[in-house]
């Protein structure tokens, strides 16, 4: 039996009016959403691992090279963020004490 890996897609935010928590030239990771495409919308996932909609026309999609793709955070929508990006922020936060 086959399996295949998904790839996890990542767009840019080019544009952010009228949607202030979208930062401009942020990479974002993308979740498939036939239904939110189906209305010009799509659908990515924030630095709080939380997703949400916005229109598709505000992001560009990116392909990174491997080693760029390796070094870029994945969310888990249900999960939150990654155990590294948990401990680099508990690691900022006792910096900041």
């Amino acid at each position: 039996m086959l399996t295949s890996k998904k790839r996890v897609a990542f767009a840019i935010c080019v544009a952010n009016e009228g949607y202030d928590d979208l930062e401009v030239w942020k990479v974002y990771q993308v979740l498939p959403d036939a239904k939110a495409a189906g209305v010009g919308c799509i659908r990515v996932i924030d630095e709080s691992g939380e997703d949400y909609l916005y229109p598709a026309d505000r992001f560009v999609a990116v392909d990174f090279p491997r080693d760029v793709r390796a070094r870029l955070p994945r969310w888990q929508p249900s999960n939150g963020p990654s155990k590294a990006l948990r401990a680099a922020a508990k690691s900022r936060s006792r910096l900041s004490h």
